[in-house]
């Protein structure tokens, strides 16, 4: 189950996860909330897709009432499991857990023996107050007693489980970390690439929402005004993404740069939607993550994979994308602080040595902890279990 097959962090893993479950244990079917998203394109033919029917949407005064909506959904869904003969659900997103561990289609589930899996992709004391504006503590009460249901719960950063263990009061032992995988592993830039040009391009990729700190980035590169060493190279920021906040986001910008257009000679410059963005990742000179909170950055992942160094916050799960202390994978800055993140850019920009050193051991993480044929391994266990 996905809520869409977008470009985000968690559809890029239910289509890695779809592309890759062994076809000799598993004939696959995918639920998504809303049938639409440039991974459809990704997805094997053998795919069996879903979705609600019209009927399912608000057509009257009656299905504003709150549930009924999230019921009928829920209902459908079962009917689904039972036409399909499904033997497991694996629900990504809570929104997904919200209708499979519905608890008005359980003792159907049960009385077929279906058993489900379900996954928390980012701290949920920090995610859903931020997604879910309306009637939060009754989805947070849904929501606890749909993990509690679970025959098992994953989460995809230790920071995710802990976060769910303290906020729906799960015992912390019924949740395994499963770290993301990433799947295209290049091979690391040649050493020139880590030599300072001027301008120096710095991409940030992430839908433009207030948890992905763009606004943070931007204010810091208005903290840099007047501050930046004459002999450092001037900074290309390079925004890839869209969403409710990219005008506020733009007027930010324009205020800071007023008539000239930048900033000392900094730029930043909205590209929009770009699908993949790996390509962009991979011809910057480094990449941002100026997040509030995450569960576990696919961004920063692809960023390892094609060698480009790594500006990050200290955000939830990205700080364990570090195994080992005294070897560093990235620049790390403090969350919601514009002035640290512009800190971080000057250290970025004055260090090429350093970069190549996190580039070195950002590779060699992955390669032993995220790799996608031990993720499906892990993956297809629990699935059968």
């Amino acid at each position: 189950m996905a809520t869409s097959m977008r470009r985000g962090g968690s559809e890029h893993q239910v289509a890695l996860l779809a592309r890759y479950l062994p076809r000799e244990l598993f004939d696959v079917h995918l639920y998504l909330s809303d049938r639409e998203g440039e991974l459809l394109a990704d997805l094997p033919a053998d795919v069996c897709i879903h979705s609600p029917s019209r009927r399912c949407e608000t057509t009257s005064l009656w299905d504003r009432l709150p549930g009924t909506i999230l019921r009928r959904q829920a209902c459908e869904f079962a009917g689904i499991v039972r036409r399909e003969q499904i033997d497991v659900i694996y629900d990504r997103a809570f929104h997904n857990t919200m209708i499979a561990g519905h608890p008005s289609i359980q003792a159907t589930l049960r009385n077929h023996g279906v058993r489900r899996v379900s996954t928390i992709v980012s701290p949920p004391h920090e995610a859903l107050p931020m997604v879910e504006k309306r009637f939060v503590w009754a989805k947070r009460r849904l929501l606890a007693g749909a993990y509690r249901r679970s025959d098992q719960v994953i989460a995809v950063s230790r920071a995710a489980a802990d976060s769910a263990a303290s906020y729906y009061g799960l015992p912390r032992e019924q949740i395994e970390v499963i770290y993301n995988p990433v799947e295209t592993i290049a091979e690391i830039k040649s050493e020139h690439r880590f030599a300072n040009h001027d301008p120096l391009r710095i991409v940030c990729v992430g839908r433009m929402t207030p948890e992905k700190g763009q606004a943070d980035l931007i204010a810091a590169i208005g903290c840099l005004r007047g501050k930046w060493p004459a002999n450092l190279p001037r900074l290309q920021l390079r925004l890839i993404g869209d969403g409710p906040d990219r005008a506020a986001l733009e007027q930010q910008w324009s205020r800071l740069a007023g008539e000239d257009g930048d900033v000392d000679g900094h730029l930043v410059e909205f590209v929009g939607v770009v699908s993949p963005a790996i390509p962009e990742i991979a011809a910057a000179d480094a990449l941002v993550l100026p997040s509030r909170f995450e569960g576990m950055p696919n961004v920063v992942l692809e960023a390892f994979a094609v060698s480009t160094p790594v500006l990050a916050t200290r955000s939830g799960g990205t700080v364990e994308l570090q195994a080992v202390a005294h070897e560093p994978t990235c620049f790390w800055v403090p969350t919601n602080d514009p002035d640290a993140l512009a800190t971080g850019l000057r250290e970025l920009a004055s260090s090429p040595e350093t970069r190549r050193l996190h580039v070195q051991t950002a590779h060699a993480l992955i390669r032993s902890r995220h790799s996608v044929a031990a993720t499906v391994e892990k993956m297809s266990a629990i699935l059968c279990a």
